[in-house]
């Protein structure tokens, strides 16, 4: 009974193996649901939600940040697992629904490509913290190093049971000085800038490779590597604990950091509403993108992921279950991390805004501080950095399978197929080595520039057109049965407004809007020059300009006399279009194929398959998978005629 439990099934059923034994499915629905809650919730969610409300007014920034979840991320995602399971297809494979618009999922490749090779970077800069933490003293708790200012003041006493008196008095008269000053700074900050990062004075300044980052580097993608090794099969077994444990540490830190002096400050300023914000479109615009860039929406990794699944499998319950608790995470993090600057503004007597920086350096200034007030604050930094590694790391595990996924599907040979493990190993050292530039002094400047710019309105771009494809081109009727054919029932109408009205209008509304107030990007006081400008722009379009070039080729490329007519047969899905498996290709994919797809209401085809259904023997309907409700592994179930 435990076995079909964790297959999804249940208890009394009779279990139908489903297995694409070409490709590969999930061991059962739990890994699936953990694969995926583990790629959603990811290092965004601690250093990327926070900083947003931080830069965007606080509780003011929830307000649109709901509101993106409810009419696009959630329909979004609900798509995307529907769309990748239907085929089990990867993002390239799975527009043979529409083949001039294939362009699209090398869009998403390319932007899974830019976010990985930061993201391992940010991830390795964990392992560096993590490893550093193997110490009686926490590096960062005191501000008695050579990498620290006379600007320093840290939220520990000073007195140390070993220290000598020379090196109490130097450390008291830094304190003393630094009450005197308007701008001070926290010893884990300056850690953070003077000794991890050692940040050059600008983006063109690259200065040196930071060796231990890029050591770190190195062993963050052998991870990566050794996790994917055999494809969904080991990295399903990985994320029982890669996705859970994080929720142990956060909730210790949350319990710590509400019972610091201060932090109730920190928290009104993280859900008191700042109003006149919500009028600036950049605050929209970081809503929308922070709902991609969690959620995964236009990665191309739900639609990878849900592929492994079952044909039958309720990705429609999937898709709500992942959304909430990324979200309810994220809002949960929100609550760690202002807690502590609270605290620590408190402390240094400035104002919340005031306490940290932006960006990724969040988590590694708010979050180290925290440590060093805690019992044994190096053990607890090891769990900590851990939870940052792990949190990391089940989203860089969809990232990496997105890619070779994407390749093997395309190039579809026997032997490509077998050796799978080769085009990882290829992907993940081409991966590594793009992100060495990211380990130099100029590297934490770069990696913000591809957070912003290859990793924002890009997504947004590129899921408004595959809205457009999947319900105006290939038909939403056609989708809509599509879906009812694999879940054994149609989507709800709260969805099929959002998939064909609401979701493509917010979006399209957002991106004009962004446009128009636009403001370049800083980091603190520094401001990126044009030419840096100009590059981020060029990445964020290199992912966007695959979907008319691609278009182009296509209609060159397809059969017919005249541009119209190439163009009729290049939007035509093909005629492999459909489910993968035989067993599963009823209806109007028995035969025809999807050359024969007619846009017909949902009530007519029922009604046609009605006297069909009577005239079919008892034995048959027992068998014929099109007529019964699959369970999540495959199972199946006694449908309950619908009037």
């Amino acid at each position: 009974i435990l076995g079909k439990i964790l297959n999804g099934a249940v208890p009394g059923e009779q279990v139908k193996k489903d297995e694409n034994s070409r490709r590969g499915n999930w061991g059962n629905q739990i890994e699936f649901v953990l694969t995926s809650v583990g790629y959603a919730v990811g290092l965004g969610n601690v250093w990327r939600f926070p900083y947003l409300c931080y830069r965007n007014g606080g509780g003011a920034f929830m307000f649109p940040y709901f509101i993106m979840l409810v009419f696009c991320g959630i329909p979004l995602f609900f798509l995307e697992l529907s769309f990748g399971q239907f085929t089990s297809l990867g993002c390239l494979g799975v527009w043979k629904v529409s083949p001039m618009f294939k362009g699209v999922g090398y869009g998403m490749m390319v932007v899974s490509t830019y976010i990985g090779i930061y993201y391992n970077v940010v991830i390795c800069i964990a392992f560096y913290y993590f490893f550093t933490s193997m110490t009686n003293l926490l590096p960062w708790t005191y501000c008695n190093n050579p990498w620290n200012t006379p600007d320093c003041s840290g939220v520990v006493g000073t007195h140390q049971a070993n220290a000598t008196f020379a090196n109490i008095t130097a450390v008291m008269s830094g304190v003393t000085e630094v009450v005197n000053r308007t701008k001070r700074t926290s010893p884990s900050e300056e850690y953070w800038r003077n000794y991890v990062l050692n940040i050059s004075d600008g983006i063109g300044n690259f200065g040196e490779v930071r060796l231990p980052i890029l050591g770190c580097l190195a062993v963050s993608w052998v991870v990566v590597f050794l996790c994917l090794i055999r494809g969904v099969k080991s990295s399903g077994k990985v994320v029982y604990f890669t996705a859970t444990f994080p929720y142990v540490v956060l909730t210790i830190l949350f319990i710590r950091g509400i019972t610091l002096e201060g932090a109730i400050s920190g928290i009104k300023y993280y859900l008191t509403p700042q109003w006149q914000k919500i009028l600036d479109a950049k605050v929209w615009g970081d809503a929308a993108s922070q709902i991609f860039y969690s959620l995964g929406c236009a990665w191309g990794g739900l639609i990878t992921m849900a592929s492994y699944n079952k044909f039958h499998n309720n990705c429609f319950r999937d898709s709500i279950i992942i959304s909430v608790t990324n979200c309810a995470t994220s809002v949960y993090a929100g609550f760690v991390i202002f807690s502590i600057l609270g605290f620590m503004a408190h402390h240094l007597g400035v104002d919340v805004s005031q306490v940290a920086d932006h960006g990724p350096g969040l988590a590694f200034v708010a979050y180290p501080e925290a440590l060093t007030l805690l019992p044994i604050s190096p053990l607890w930094s090891l769990l900590f950095f851990f939870m940052l590694i792990l949190l990391g790391l089940g989203t860089q595990f969809c990232l990496l399978e997105t890619l070779v996924t994407a390749i093997v599907d395309e190039i579809g040979t026997d032997w490509i197929i077998r050796n799978k493990t080769i085009i990882t190993l290829g992907v993940a050292i081409l991966g590594f080595l793009l992100g060495v530039p990211l380990t130099t002094q100029a590297g934490i400047y770069w990696l913000l520039l591809m957070d912003n710019y290859a990793a924002s309105f890009s997504l947004v771009i590129i899921s408004c057109i595959m809205c457009i494809c999947i319900m105006y081109i290939y038909g939403h009727r056609n989708y809509f049965k599509d879906v009812e054919m694999m879940l054994g029932f149609p989507p709800p109408i709260f969805f099929r407004i959002c998939w064909r009205f609401i979701s493509p209008l917010i979006i399209t509304f957002i991106l004009i809007f962004t446009v128009i107030q636009y403001k370049p990007i800083t980091y603190n006081d520094y401001v990126y020059p044009n030419w840096s400008l100009v590059i981020g722009f060029c990445m964020a379009l290199s992912s966007v300009i695959c979907i008319p070039i691609y278009a182009l080729f296509k209609i060159a490329t397809s059969e017919g006399a005249t541009f119209l007519e190439r163009l009729k047969h290049s939007v035509k899905p093909d005629a492999s279009w459909g489910p993968a498996l035989q067993e599963h290709r009823k209806g109007r994919y028995a035969t025809g194929g999807p050359e024969s797809v007619e846009v017909r209401p949902l009530k007519e085809e029922l009604k046609e398959k009605e006297p069909e259904k009577e005239k079919e023997p008892e034995k048959e309907k027992k068998d014929d998978i099109s007529l019964t409700i699959q369970g999540s592994n495959g199972s199946t179930l006694n449908p309950t005629p619908s009037a």
